[in-house]
Parts: structure tokens; C-alpha cells; sequence
């Protein structure tokens, strides 16, 4: 659906749109009983210019841009998740769900350009992923952090330099891929297959060089995702972990008991590296990122076997400039010195306040 046209709106969602992509805001939130809301630089504003919004002005709102399909998806289920374009605004993803019987919606905006990664924030030493020919690459941290945008600029910067056949599972697509030296085949949960494990097993099948799964929220698709970085895939993935280490944790903890030193054994083997982030309040409005890069060595490999895990984090503090990894005081730190972030910001997504209490005293 790539334009809005007659919508009898008392306030029209396009107009609300167009004023997020003004504002720069991340997000557009309608509710009954509410004005409509965006969120600008992590913080939520209130157009006050417009009228509180009624139930019948929040339906019309979000029906504006449902297909019947969607629309059947919501009053089935709830809710529904879905993306779309609005010619000259952009694409955003959006979530549809009921609350006290009215329609309410969040809209996610999604920028037109997929970033690299030096303009994300991230340094080169990343892209190196890039460059395995197998293995599991994972990008983490809570909703919002700007998960998919890195998977993004990592998949577009395979797309640009490698013969590769890319399949991608999202639920729902977010960034529009452009066929480059690779071909990207985008396939869609609910409209294109049922669910991530169903599509991801079928990968398989498709010849494909690299695999995206949008989200690996069981076991099925953990189990899947593995074997196939097992088995001369590269894969990347997102899960909702704060720390490399905690994600390690929560792969196998999946797992029931009886095959969990199997999946540190496995896991060892194919893990390539996690991203670990999140998107802070700039300086002078905006926002950057922090985040943790662990990309595991021979050491770390032993460790997570050995079931170890406590003692991964001295090695990821150790020898960045041999083994590219930091961790996320180090990069508070470093946002910190050149004036990006205040004080406060990190301190509050520091996971370890007296250690960075110690580094800015020593000044590194």
C-alpha cells in the first residue's frame, strides 16, 4: 500500500506521519482518549495541537493503511503487526492491537537509506562478520535499540560486495532490499510463510549463502539456526538479551538439560560474534550508540565449552586492537570522553556502575 487517499479522518494519519519524519521522531502512538503521541530522541511528546482522539478517530486512523487481511488478522487475534509505505513520507512498521475496546496503534518510522555501519556508530571491525563464509552472528538488546537497523547495514553490505543468495525471514519486513552483487529474497511471516521455524526450515532447501531471521524466539527456530551455521550457512539473528554473555546464557537455557553441554559444544563452534546495544540520548538532541562487541576467540570458544561464562568478560576487556571486541562500560566510556553522552546516561546503561566509576577515574 503505498499511498493514503480518502480518509475521512477528523485528523487524518498521514499528516501525523509527515510530522514525524519533520521531527525526526523514531515512533508515532494513537489511543483513544489521547492526543496523538511521537517519540523524539527516546522521550514521548504530545501534539498538542491536535484534539484528544476518539475510538471512532483512532479505527479510521489505523484502517487507513490495513488490508482486509489485516484487518481480519486484528479482530482474530487482537493485534496485528505489518508494514507499510506512504509515497513521499517513507515506510514504517506497525503494530494494530485493541485496548479497552478501541484501536490503538504504534508506527515504527523506518528510514528510507539503510546506513553503514561507521554512520550507525559502529566501528569497521564489525563488518569482518561479514566476511565468514559460515557461522551465527547475533545483534541484541531490548525493543528499540536499533536491532534490525544493524542487521540491515550488515545484510546491505553483503548485498554490495558478495555473489551471494541472501534469504531474509521478518515478521514483518522492515528495510526494502534492492538486488545488488547478491540476490535478497524477503519473505514475510503471516504472508508469505506461517512462522519463522517453517520458513527457516525451508531455507534450507533454497540454496541460499546468507540466512536473516528476524527474531529467534524458540527453541525449533534456535535449533534450526544453529544447524544451519553448523552446516555452511552464515546466519544472523536478533534476541532480546542485554549482554554477549547473557545471550550465550539464553540460547542454551532454551534447551531442556539433557541437551545443553550439546548446544555449548555446538554454540563454540558456529558463533561468530554478538553485537549487544543501545541507542542513548545525544548531546544536543538525537541519539547514539553504545554497544558491546564480543567476537570469540580460541579462549572464549574453550570457555563457553567448559560452561565458563564468568570468566568471558576479562577477555573481552583485554587486546581490543588484536581482537576488536569492547565492552559496553568501554563504550560508555568512550561516548563519555568525546562529549557525545552525559554523565548520567551513562551511568544509567552502565551494566556495571563501580567499574565505570573506576575507569573515569583512572581516565581509561
Amino acid at each position: 500500500m503505498e499511498a493514503l487517499t480518502g480518509v475521512n479522518t477528523e485528523v487524518r494519519l498521514i499528516e501525523i506521519l509527515q510530522k514525524a519524519v519533520q521531527s525526526n521522531a523514531s515512533d508515532v502512538h494513537i489511543t483513544a482518549g489521547a492526543r496523538p503521541v511521537l517519540r523524539i530522541d527516546g522521550r514521548i511528546v504530545q501534539l498538542i495541537e491536535y484534539p484528544v482522539l476518539t475510538p471512532d478517530m483512532t479505527q479510521k486512523m489505523a484502517y487507513s493503511v490495513m488490508s482486509e487481511k489485516h484487518r481480519k488478522v486484528l479482530e482474530e487475534k487482537g493485534q496485528v503487526d505489518f508494514s507499510f509505505g506512504v509515497r513521499d513520507v517513507g515506510r514504517f512498521r506497525s503494530n494494530v492491537f485493541f485496548q479497552r475496546g478501541a484501536i490503538a496503534a504504534a508506527f515504527r518510522r523506518l528510514p528510507h537509506k539503510i546506513m553503514n555501519v561507521k554512520e550507525l556508530g559502529l566501528t569497521e571491525r564489525v563488518l569482518e562478520l561479514c566476511h565468514r563464509s559460515m557461522g551465527l552472528v547475533l545483534v541484541t538488546g531490548p525493543t528499540g535499540s536499533g536491532k534490525t537497523t544493524t542487521l540491515a547495514s550488515l545484510i546491505e553490505y553483503i548485498n554490495q560486495n558478495f555473489p551471494y543468495h541472501i534469504i531474509t525471514i521478518e515478521d514483518p519486513i522492515e528495510y526494502v532490499f534492492q538486488h545488488k552483487k547478491s540476490i535478497v529474497n524477503q519473505r514475510e511471516i503471516g504472508e508469505d510463510v506461517h512462522n519463522f521455524a517453517d520458513a527457516l526450515r525451508a531455507a534450507l532447501r533454497e540454496d541460499p549463502d546468507v540466512i536473516l531471521v528476524g527474531e529467534m524466539r524458540d527453541l525449533e527456530t534456535m535449533e534450526i539456526a544453529l544447524r544451519a551455521a553448523e552446516t555452511g550457512h552464515l546466519v544472523f539473528g536478533t534476541l532480546h538479551t542485554n549482554t554477549a554473555i547473557s545471550t550465550i546464557t539464553r540460547i542454551i537455557d532454551v534447551f531442556p538439560p539433557e541437551q545443553q553441554e550439546q548446544v555449548r559444544v555446538q554454540l563454540s563452534f558456529v558463533l561468530q560474534g554478538v553485537i549487544s546495544q543501545r541507542l542513548l540520548p545525544k548531546i544536543g538532541g538525537g541519539r547514539v550508540l553504545a554497544y558491546e562487541l564480543m567476537m570469540p576467540n580460541t579462549a572464549i570458544r574453550n570457555l563457553i565449552r567448559e560452561n565458563k561464562l564468568q570468566q568471558v568478560y576479562s577477555i573481552m576487556q583485554s587486546g581490543q586492537a588484536q581482537t576488536g571486541m569492547q565492552t559496553m562500560n568501554q563504550s560508555l566510556f568512550g561516548l563519555y570522553k568525546s562529549g557525545l553522552i552525559a554523565i548520567e546516561e551513562a551511568y544509567k546503561y552502565s551494566p556495571d556502575i563501580k567499574e565505570l566509576e573506576r575507569m573515569l577515574e583512572r581516565g581509561g
